[in-house]
């Protein structure tokens, strides 16, 4: 069991340390998140048990499961692949086209690092279930391609239930989509496809990603409740008045992607 625990505890340092890129490495440190460890949202108690063996919700997910690899050798697939990243500031300008704005240090900067601190809760919110259950991974059943081969060892090893990505996904979503209302629509719809994205990469169940989404909306419920969060969240509205637009042809090119439909 400390084994197990040793290598979870491990595995979403690197998630969590992969939010910083390999040069920022050099001069930055991960933030501590909003919230206080021992006051993280109890994922035991928030999401339902991990789905039984030939029960009905595993029967759904080896379905989806089937549809996800149908998707390999498209666009999707490759979208699925950079949405893995949790490097800044590519992994929070996933949702550039949906929101309109660009993220970046240098013009966003209490955006940037708001996003960064609630990553790490959304993130350490799952760890407690991903330890509990221990569940394995669909790639490791099916032993068909993922999006990241270079991490697939590591999440061999790493339980899959609920997905840490989709937790810090869901919950940079909910933010922007605080920060960006007039585009909520489609920021929570590109949160949604932000998951999806891990049944695509063949690491994640579909009811993984339902469960990530579950504790990614407990962590920024929790934040609200933290003075600091509410200023970051006042001053990053501030700096998105005047944050660059994306680039037209990167969101045509997200679009087609994620024309291709999982269910």
């Amino acid at each position: 069991m400390k084994h197990t625990l040793t290598i979870l505890t491990t595995t979403i340092l690197v998630l969590l340390g992969s939010m910083l890129s390999a040069k920022e490495h050099h001069t930055e440190k991960l933030p501590d998140g909003y919230i206080a460890k021992a006051s993280l949202p109890d994922s035991v108690i928030i999401v339902p048990p991990a789905p039984l063996p030939s029960s009905a919700r595993q029967k759904l997910d080896d379905a989806i499961a089937q549809k996800a690899l149908t998707l390999n050798q498209t666009p999707r697939f490759a979208l699925a692949a950079q949405d893995a990243t949790m490097h800044f500031p590519e992994a929070p300008n996933s949702f550039a086209c949906a929101m309109g704005k660009l993220v970046s240090k240098a013009k966003t900067p209490r955006l940037y690092h708001l996003l960064k601190r609630a990553g790490v809760d959304a993130g350490y919110a799952t760890r407690k279930a991903k330890h509990a259950y221990d569940r394995i991974r669909p790639f490791v059943l099916n032993n068909a391609p993922v999006c990241t081969p270079q991490w697939q060892e590591e999440l061999r090893h790493n339980g899959s239930y609920p997905s840490g990505h989709t937790s810090i996904g869901w919950a940079w979503a909910l933010i922007l989509s605080e920060l960006v209302p007039q585009r909520a629509d489609a920021i929570l719809a590109r949160g949604v496809a932000y998951g999806e994205s891990r049944i695509i990469c063949n690491v994640h169940w579909y009811s993984d990603v339902l469960a990530g989404r579950m504790m990614g909306a407990a962590a920024v419920a929790l934040m609200h409740d933290n003075p600091e969060f509410i200023t970051d969240m006042k001053a990053a509205k501030a700096e998105l008045s005047t944050a660059p637009a994306p680039d037209k042809k990167m969101c045509e090119k997200e679009a087609e992607a994620l024309s291709f439909k999982l269910y």
